[in-house]
């Protein structure tokens, strides 16, 4: 028994797939974020996977919508694959919520159909807590199964051995490249100290899409986003003294391409985990 069900049978022109999950590793919202703005370019459901096999319902419990006192309705953590079409060929977005179980058959169910379908590329987004200012534009990171699929100005990265908590999307991506089908991933880079959802990061992942689709969805709303939050985290800083100067500190960093080592990034790793377990027990 496979974990996806098929919604239909349908003919792929040259398929990329692009994979977004929320939680780790999706600092602001940003991957996913991306993954509905291309679900929202004319997508429509292809298959659904397995939500009881994958999730631990205890740790990330469905949604109870109560109405008038009545228990109405549940809405369940899900992994979906939607198909839009961009220009000649078709995109397919893997997205929903990050799986807690069954990471490998996952994998292996998701090789066997990225080779039913065809598949010409296999695109991972995520985005990462890192000391960066919002000031300043975005910083991608990459990662490749060989040189030169990332396109652009982005670099795989950082150099040197680093070692952090895998996600979901780093499973699948082994996998996939171990099958033969080219895998590259797109890392936005998120202010440590941004609580919530960053549009800015979106829109970089978007626009380094955009490079391989050929096309780049509309992002309106993503924009209009961006520009509201930028104003708000302008104020705050100039509020707050020591604010303004740890923001000038790390606009320094920037400006003078010092780029953060692995031992930093793990460090901001390792506070974003916190900061998430934290906000996980007051959830639960």
């Amino acid at each position: 028994m496979t974990l996806y069900r098929l919604r239909e049978s349908v003919e792929l022109i040259a398929p990329t797939v692009v994979v977004a999950f929320d939680g780790w590793v999706d600092a602001g919202g940003a991957a996913t974020a991306v993954a509905e703005v291309l679900a929202a370019e004319g997508g429509h459901l292809l298959a659904t996977f397995d939500s009881d096999v994958l999730f631990d319902y205890r740790a990330r419990r469905p949604t109870l919508e109560i109405l008038d006192g009545r228990p109405a309705e549940l809405t369940w953590p899900e992994v979906t694959l939607q198909r839009a079409r961009f220009e000649d060929h078709d995109t397919l977005i893997l997205s929903g919520h990050e799986p807690d179980f069954r990471w490998q058959e996952l994998a292996g169910d998701l090789v066997d159909l990225a080779h039913r379908f065809g598949v010409v590329e296999w695109i991972s987004l995520g985005a990462i807590p890192a000391a960066v200012p919002h000031t300043r534009p975005v910083t991608l990171m990459g990662t490749e199964s060989a040189p030169g699929l990332l396109r652009g100005e982005v670099q795989p990265g950082p150099a040197g051995l680093l070692r952090v908590p895998s996600a979901a999307i780093s499973a699948i991506d082994i996998a996939m490249a171990k099958a033969g089908i080219p895998t590259l991933g797109y890392f936005a880079q998120v202010p440590h100290y941004v609580s919530g959802a960053y549009p800015a990061a979106s829109l970089a992942l978007l626009q380094a899409l955009a490079r391989h689709l050929g096309t780049e969805p509309a992002a309106v709303a993503l924009r209009r986003e961006a520009r509201q939050l930028r104003s708000r985290l302008d104020a705050a800083t100039a509020a707050d003294d020591d604010t303004k100067a740890y923001v000038e500190k790390l606009e320094a960093m920037v400006d003078e391409s010092r780029l953060p080592s692995g031992d930093d990034l793990i460090s901001d790793i390792e506070r974003f985990l916190r900061d998430r377990g934290t906000e996980g027990s007051q959830r639960a």
